[in-house]
C-alpha cells in the first residue's frame, strides 16, 4: 500500500491521515527515495520492467502480423512501441517536475493529473483538478484488473489444455493439426482449482519481495519462449507469398492487439519511485522496453513467416501436440502466474489506503487482506461469468490502455509545460499523439463491440483465418457437442 496508495493520503482528512500514517510506518520505508538501503536496484527494476510488458498480448503478435502485412506489421509495432516508450518519458518528467513544483517527494500518475490541472490557465479546470485523479485511478484500476482477469482465464485455459490433450500427447512433434475434444472438466473448476494459490501470492506486498517471484517468471518465460523461436526458425517457408500489407479493416485488429500487448504503463512510476537511484530509471527503461520492443517484433514477424495464412491467434496453438512443446503452456503459464502478483500491485495501492483508513488500527490487517481477497475474487468472477473474456477485455484495454499510453500523458505535458512557452514543435507532437490514440480507442473499441455479437463460430473463422468447422466437425458424431480452442487457447463450445 506504498506507492500509489501512500500518495492518497492528500484526499483523505487529517484524522484518517494520521491513522494511515501510523499504519504505513514499516512499509512506507520501502519506497521513500531517502531509504536507499531499502531500494530496487537497477537489475531489480529491470526484471519488473520486463515481466509487466511480457504476458499474454505477446502470443497473439503473429496473428497481429498477419492482419497488418509482413512489411507493415513490423513497421508499424516499432511506431507504436516508440511512441509507448515516448509517452512514458513524458509521463516521468512531467510528475518529476510536478514533485518539484509542489515540494512533493514524488508524485503518482493521478497526483501528476490533479497537480497539473490546478495550475493550467482554465478556472474550470482548476475547480475540478481532482478529477483528473480519479479519472487516471479508475482507468488505472479497469486496466489491471482487466490484464488480471485475462491472465486468470489464460492459465485455466492452459491447464485445461494440458490435462485434456495428456493421453493424446506423444514424443513425435509433427506439425500440429486442430484438436476437436469433449471436455473432462468444466473451465470453472480449473479457475477455482488456480484461485487459492493467486490469493496467498497477493499477500505479498513489497515490490523488492516480489522481485524474487518475478525473477522466477522470467526464466519460466524465456524457457518458453526459448522453445518457441527454437520450432519458429525451422524451415522457414519462402516468404514471397506472404502479402506486405494487409487491408485496412483488419489492421484495426492489429493496431488493438499491439496497444494491448504494452501493459507496463501503470508501473512505470512505481518502479521508479521505489528504485535505490531513480535517476537511473530513464536507462532502465530505454534498455528494458529495447528488449521487449525487439522481442515483440522478432516473434510475430518470424511466427507468421512461419505459419503464413495458417497463423492462429496465439501462437501456441500452431506448435506440435508433443510433450516438448506442450510444456511451453505449462512455462508461460508460471510466468503469468507471477506476473499477476505485479498487476494487481497498482488496484490494490489505490483502493487499499483508502479501505484501511475506514477502520480502526486494530482491524487494518484484517481489511487489508480482505480486500486483496475481494479483488482477486473479482477478477475470477469476472473470467467466470463472461464467456467472450478475451473480447471483453479487448474492449476495457482499447478504453483504458489507450487512454492511459498515448491519450493522457501528451495531454498531461501540453497542460503542465505550456506556460511555460513550449514549442511550437512540441506542442503539435502532443496534439498528434493524442488524436492517434484516440483512434486507436475508438476503432479499437468499435472493433471488440463488433466482435463481441457475432456468433461464437463466426468470430473462430475471423481469428483462425483458414479454419474449416465443417471439416472438423466430420471427425465428431452427430449430435455431440465439441469445442475448439480460441484466441487464448481456450476453449469454445460449439
Amino acid at each position: 500500500m506504498s506507492l500509489l496508495g501512500r500518495d492518497f493520503h492528500s484526499s483523505l482528512d487529517d484524522g484518517s491521515k494520521s491513522l494511515l500514517e501510523r499504519n504505513s510506518n514499516v512499509t512506507a520505508e520501502n519506497v521513500h527515495p531517502a531509504e536507499e538501503a531499502s531500494g530496487l536496484s537497477r537489475m531489480q527494476t529491470l526484471i519488473h520492467l520486463l515481466k509487466c510488458n511480457i504476458g499474454t498480448g505477446l502470443l497473439g503478435l503473429p496473428l497481429a502480423m498477419k492482419n497488418a502485412g509482413l512489411l507493415v506489421g513490423p513497421i508499424s509495432l516499432l511506431g507504436i512501441g516508440v511512441l509507448t516508450v515516448h509517452c512514458m518519458v513524458i509521463l516521468l518528467n512531467c510528475a518529476h517536475h510536478l514533485s518539484q513544483r509542489w515540494q512533493k517527494t514524488f508524485v503518482n500518475y493521478g497526483e501528476a493529473m490533479m497537480y497539473s490541472l490546478e495550475t493550467c490557465p482554465n478556472a474550470w479546470l482548476r475547480t475540478h483538478s481532482a478529477w483528473g485523479r480519479y479519472t487516471v485511478s479508475f482507468l488505472l484500476i479497469t486496466t489491471q484488473l482487466g490484464f488480471c482477469s485475462v491472465y486468470f482465464m489464460f492459465m485455466a485455459d492452459n491447464l485445461q489444455q494440458m490435462v485434456e490433450e495428456a493421453h493424446m500427447t506423444s514424443n513425435n512433434c509433427q506439425p500440429r493439426k486442430f484438436l476437436v475434444l469433449a471436455p473432462i472438466l468444466d473451465i470453472r473448476f480449473y479457475m477455482l482449482t488456480i484461485l487459492p494459490f493467486l490469493m496467498l501470492l497477493v499477500f505479498i506486498q513489497n515490490l523488492k519481495l516480489l522481485s524474487i517471484f518475478s525473477s522466477l517468471a522470467n526464466i519460466t518465460t524465456l524457457g518458453s519462449m526459448a522453445l518457441i523461436f527454437e520450432y519458429i526458425v525451422q524451415e522457414i517457408p519462402d516468404p514471397s507469398n506472404l502479402p506486405l500489407m494487409a487491408s485496412w479493416k483488419t489492421f484495426l485488429l492489429f493496431f488493438g492487439t499491439a496497444i494491448f500487448t504494452f501493459e507496463g504503463v501503470g508501473m512505470v512510476l512505481p518502479l521508479k519511485n521505489q528504485m535505490r537511484d531513480p535517476q537511473q530509471f530513464p536507462f532502465v527503461l530505454y534498455l528494458g522496453m529495447s528488449l521487449v520492443i525487439t522481442l515483440y517484433i522478432c516473434l510475430g514477424t518470424l511466427g507468421y513467416m512461419k505459419f503464413g495464412s495458417s497463423t492462429q491467434a496465439s501462437i501456441t496453438l500452431n506448435l506440435p501436440n508433443c510433450w516438448p512443446y506442450q510444456s511451453v503452456k505449462l512455462l508461460y503459464s508460471i510466468g503469468i502466474f507471477f506476473t499477476y502478483a505485479l498487476q494487481f500491485h497498482v488496484p490494490a495501492d489505490i483502493i487499499l489506503p483508502f479501505a484501511v483508513s475506514q477502520v480502526s488500527e486494530r482491524w487494518t490487517l484484517f481489511v487489508d487482506l480482505s480486500v486483496r481477497i475481494a479483488l482477486v475474487c473479482l477478477t475470477c468472477v469476472s473470467a467466470i461469468l463472461i464467456p467472450r473474456l478475451d473480447v471483453v477485455i479487448s474492449f476495457v484495454g482499447s478504453v483504458s490502455s489507450s487512454a492511459l499510453a498515448l491519450i493522457i500523458p501528451p495531454l498531461l505535458e501540453l497542460i503542465t509545460f505550456y506556460p511555460e512557452d513550449m514549442s511550437c514543435v512540441t506542442i503539435a507532437k502532443d496534439i498528434m499523439i493524442s488524436i492517434l490514440g484516440l483512434l486507436g480507442c475508438v476503432f479499437g473499441t468499435y472493433q471488440a463491440l463488433y466482435e463481441l455479437i457475432q456468433p461464437i463460430s463466426h468470430s473462430v473463422a475471423n481469428a483462425t483465418g483458414e479454419m474449416d468447422l465443417t471439416q472438423v466437425s466430420t471427425h465428431i458424431p452427430q449430435g455431440m457437442p465439441f469445442l475448439v480452442w480460441d484466441c487464448f487457447g481456450g476453449l469454445l463450445y460449439l
